[in-house]
């Protein structure tokens, strides 16, 4: 008796390859529909939350149940002496990992409550017991071992990593657009690579060897890019105590390198001795000392680094070493680096401001956030998502004074800056302009530059644009430069009270010469 039959195999090679597989790429829902039939349900290619509280997907609960029944078939045939090749058996493997995940979904997504982090590191998991028993039912069958029969405290690790890494990717990155689904699928990778088993088999204590490092503009959300991935970070659980090595929520230390003066960026990097320089008063651990091994330090805007620094960072990187300033005794840094910057750095490599060979060190894993433009481009109903998350940030708990909010300042900018509006500033402009209509009913985009220029007639080659629409494109784009409805009056040629007609009421800082 063999241990699949032919409708089987294509259902376990389809499970095994949803419990292996990035859940964020298009291919999970072919997928999906492999291992359903006549009960799939469609549903929409791209994954996400959207502002209000997803579910993970419409084939979940009719997987779960397909698997339960897959998963209990097979372990009786085993244990009835199937006769099962070892690829039969890797799809076996592939079925429990995917059934386990579903049955303690629940038990890992509880560890993600909020909690003080104390009781965190030091609360023993009950759910581990049951855990620990299903793997010994799944893998130790009759006579025969299995793999994964003594590996119930790793398999635990990893599917509580798994939890958080999903967490904080479909929880924090929105957005329908595709350029954002690539971002999701990409940040997944930053954690898993390409290859789950690989990574559950050698590489979840080696990863951080492999710094990451996100390009992205200004405001484009590469903190959040950089924490989704230090938060998602493998964490072995230990049988003996049932609790994790470590709390997450203290896998992170951020740097703003842009904010500091090099000596400062070293003292905080490295630490210091008592008397290295003016100011030293004690002597201080630096990040790299406090970050433990399961730990990141974010280095946001490495391309402000001085040259010198950036040697220093260069040889952490190749050696795991550093020394304090003004001391000689080396010491070990064994987290992760995740940087960031808005700038070329091939240009700043032409223009020998950054050093080539820190580059290749860092670009091994690198991440493009895309700008908001591009992710409205392609996803133009992304707008109203985001500004509700944006106004719940900034009036609260309350839903229905959110949504009212929202709702306005979809409606300004509609009106007043168009739906091909470029925001230059990203989401951190987005969140000045809600702010901006929640206090004067107006925001005014700062001063616009040549990029907004090509904006406006690239819009205006594509003809979609209106003849009122264009006037009142223009007419922002010169009022953003001479902040005074009188001048643009003059120079688009119009009435000044029309101009204030198609802009609104003035803002803060603008001069209200309708009047004069």
């Amino acid at each position: 008796m063999s241990l699949l039959n032919d409708s089987e195999l294509a259902v376990a090679e389809a499970v095994a390859a949803l419990a292996n597989g990035n859940p964020f790429v298009p291919e999970r829902v072919e997928l999906e529909r492999r291992a359903l039939g006549p009960a799939f349900s469609a549903g929409a290619v791209v994954w996400h939350a959207d502002a209000d509280a997803a579910t993970a997907g419409p084939n979940v609960p009719a997987l779960r149940d397909l698997v339960e029944r897959l998963g209990a078939d097979l372990r009786q045939r085993l244990a009835d002496g199937a006769d099962a090749s070892p690829a039969e058996i890797a799809l076996y493997q592939g079925v429990v990992h995917y059934l386990l995940f579903q049955r303690y979904e629940d038990d890992w997504y509880a560890l993600l409550e909020p909690a003080a982090p104390a009781e965190r590191r030091s609360k023993r998991v009950a759910a581990f017991r049951r855990f620990a028993r299903d793997v010994e039912h799944f893998f130790c069958i009759s006579d025969r071992s299995l793999p994964d029969q003594d590996a119930s405290a790793h398999l635990f690790a990893c599917g509580f990593q798994v939890r958080r890494a999903f967490h904080h990717i479909f929880r924090q990155i929105f957005g329908s657009s595709l350029p954002v689904a690539e971002l999701r699928a990409a940040v997944w990778q930053s954690i898993f690579t390409r290859d789950l088993t690989r990574y559950r088999r050698v590489l979840y204590d080696r990863m951080a060897d492999i710094p990451t490092l996100i390009a992205g503009e200004s405001g484009s959300g590469k903190e959040l890019v950089a924490r989704a991935i230090a938060l998602s970070r493998y964490i072995p659980f230990e049988a003996r105590t049932q609790a994790f090595a470590a709390d997450y929520t203290d896998a992170m230390q951020a740097v703003n390198l842009s904010a500091l003066t090099p000596t400062l960026i070293e003292s905080e990097l490295f630490g210091h001795r008592h008397g290295a320089f003016t100011g030293a008063t004690d002597d201080r651990k630096g990040w790299l000392e406090t970050c433990g091994r399961h730990g990141s330090v974010f280095l946001d805007e490495i391309g402000e680094l001085e040259p010198a620094i950036q040697v220093k960072l260069l040889r952490v990187l190749q050696t795991r070493v550093f020394q304090r300033i003004g001391e000689t005794e080396p010491r070990r840094f064994e987290g992760k680096v995740i940087a960031a910057t808005n700038r070329d750095l091939d240009d700043e490599i032409a223009e020998g401001r950054f050093r080539s060979d820190l580059y290749y060190r860092l670009c091994a894993d690198l991440v493009r956030t895309p700008t908001l433009r591009e992710q409205l481009r392609d996803a133009p109903g992304d707008l109203g998502t985001l500004l509700l998350i944006v106004a719940r940030r900034a009036v609260g708990d309350d839903a229905e004074e959110a949504t009212r909010l929202a709702g306005e300042v979809e409606s300004w900018v509609l009106e007043h800056l168009g739906i091909d509006y470029t925001w230059p500033g990203n989401v951190r402009e987005l969140e000045q302009c809600v702010r901006n209509v929640l206090i004067r009913g107006v925001y005014r985009p700062r001063r616009q530059g040549r990029d907004d220029v090509r904006a406006l007639a690239e819009v205006m080659r594509g003809g979609t644009l209106t003849a009122d629409q264009l006037v009142q494109r223009y007419c922002a784009l010169i009022y953003a430069e001479t902040r005074s409805y009188r001048e643009t009056a003059r120079r688009v040629g119009i009435d000044r009270r029309t101009v204030k007609q198609k802009l609104g009421p003035p803002g803060p800082g603008d001069k209200d010469d309708d009047e004069n």
